[in-house]
């Protein structure tokens, strides 16, 4: 079995320049980044934006770092409103022009996927019709996405308005099941609120799964933890990565952590090396 290819995501690297951030990751060992376009790391709205990025394609392979693109900047689009707007809101415009310049931006870098989220869905807003515009909107940003040859990762997230993975299937499904549209899956928010085990998790998405977060997490909070914080056991839920052949990133995902970013990546990759290597000796003692 080839070993997982693990990657950190800059979104925990905040406090630091964009280049010092890829050098630090790639110093550790990492494999990859989860590159989360915000002001501070590749602003999508830069007017020098693709010379920075075509920069930036050069630094990446120099590193030897594979590359995902994140969405979930808190306020690059509001200044007053955390992740607003989103592709349920009365005027997702904003929205869907920063998903259709990140799967460009994707292309541009080769990255392996585009990964976005739903958003929550205000009190006074119906439910039905916030399904329909999320299915309007996904389907904008898929166009796109066909047409850059880009998989995009959807993020069921804890909160918002497709928090499952029976979520997820749905949209998929409402969708047409398109070929381009894929998951990303967050470790922790499996212990969260799924109702089966971590690992059962991983096994049910395999054929689908595009994008991993990986991170600790306690039942019933939707709070990012470093590992050994948390309930999750990881040596099987990394045993069934490998097992169903996923290949790409597996990147943590620790966005409240960059007043510590250097350690807290050491550590994190030590952990997650050490955890692999468990899940490996146990597979080899099944006979």
């Amino acid at each position: 079995m080839s070993g997982l290819r693990f990657g950190y995501g800059t979104n925990g690297f905040s406090n630091h320049r964009l280049d010092d951030a890829l050098s630090v990751i790639a110093g550790l060992g990492y494999e990859g980044v989860a590159l989360t376009l915000d002001h501070q790391h590749l602003d999508p709205f830069d007017a020098h934006l693709y010379r920075h990025v075509r920069a930036l394609g050069r630094r990446l392979a120099e590193l030897g770092l594979g590359v995902v693109i994140e969405t979930g900047a808190r306020y690059l689009l509001d200044p007053w409103r955390k992740h607003a707007p989103t592709l349920i809101d009365d005027e997702p415009a904003p929205r869907l022009d920063f998903l259709r310049r990140a799967v460009r931006i994707g292309a541009d870098l080769g990255a392996e996927a585009v990964s976005f989220w739903a958003g929550v869905r205000p009190p006074e807003l119906p439910v039905d019709l916030a399904w329909r515009r999320l299915v309007a909107g996904c389907a904008d940003v898929l166009s796109a996405a066909e047409g850059a040859e880009m998989m995009l990762g959807f993020e069921p997230e804890p909160g918002m308005l497709v928090e499952s993975i029976a979520d997820w299937e749905r949209l998929r499904a409402d969708l047409g099941a398109p070929v381009h549209f894929g998951l990303t899956l967050d470790i922790g928010h499996c212990r969260c609120l799924e109702p089966w085990p971590v690992e059962e998790c991983v096994r049910r998405v395999a054929g689908q799964l595009v994008n991993v977060q990986i991170d600790d997490m306690v039942r019933g909070v939707h709070e990012h933890l470093e590992f050994g914080a948390g309930e999750i056991d990881f040596p099987p839920v990394l045993r069934a990565l490998t097992e169903t052949d996923y290949g790409g990133l597996v990147a943590v995902e620790l966005p409240r952590h960059s007043h510590a970013a250097p350690s807290v990546a050491r550590d994190s990759l030590a952990f997650l090396r050490a955890a692999e290597q468990r899940s490996l000796d146990r597979f080899q003692e099944v006979p």
